[in-house]
């Protein structure tokens, strides 16, 4: 599931949660929104959490510093 469904997640719970007033017997909407509002931000978190560790940079080795010789030195005649 990525980020986008975690977030609608988070919606519909929400939604379900604060804006119904449906009855049901046996089915508690209030509870399922709930649940799927938690489930949503516990989606969320792991994908970020995820998401950041992937995107750490590893610092490469520094390379020596290159040194020219000058043109004296290269072209030697004997």
């Amino acid at each position: 599931m990525g980020l986008g469904g975690c977030i609608l997640m988070i919606a519909v719970g929400g939604i379900l949660t604060f804006a119904t007033d449906w009855n049901a017997s046996g089915f508690n909407v209030q509870l399922v929104g709930l649940i799927l509002m938690a489930v949503g931000i516990i989606g969320t978190s792991a994908y970020v959490s995820v998401y950041k560790r992937r995107r750490v940079v590893e610092p490469t080795a520094v390379a020596p510093p290159v040194v020219e010789e000058s043109d004296h030195h290269r072209h030697h005649h004997y």
